[in-house]
């Protein structure tokens, strides 16, 4: 099993910045993929920005250039700093883990409120 923990979500003014970080522990095996979704009530929710072990990212049209997904492997613990917020950009942020072994296993932390005031 897999635990993550997600931090640093709150109340940020249209412009503003915010600092997610997600620290994984459990049995975490070397190659993973670990990405940051969000969903608003009533909504599927969607990928805002993924990496993989090796540093590989990948961001959601909507987020490009304004946020940037990091990891630090020696802590197992992944980023999600988000510049120039958008009210748009209000929802649950959830954490997820994607590993193989016996098939692909999925983990997802228990979400953090990101709040953006125009």
């Amino acid at each position: 099993q897999v635990q993550l923990v997600e931090s640093g979500g709150g109340l940020a003014q249209a412009g503003g910045s915010l600092r997610l970080s997600c620290a994984a522990s459990g049995s975490i095996r070397n190659f993973n993929t670990m990405s940051w979704y969000r969903q608003v009530p009533g909504k599927q929710r969607e990928l805002v920005a993924a990496i993989t072990s090796g540093g590989d990212t990948n961001y959601a049209d909507s987020v490009k250039d304004r946020f940037t997904i990091s990891r630090d492997n020696a802590k197992n613990t992944v980023y999600l700093q988000m510049n120039s917020l958008k009210p748009e950009d209000t929802a649950g942020y959830y954490c997820h883990l994607a590993q193989q072994l016996h098939g692909v296993q999925h983990f997802w932390g228990q979400g953090t409120q990101v709040t953006v005031s125009s």
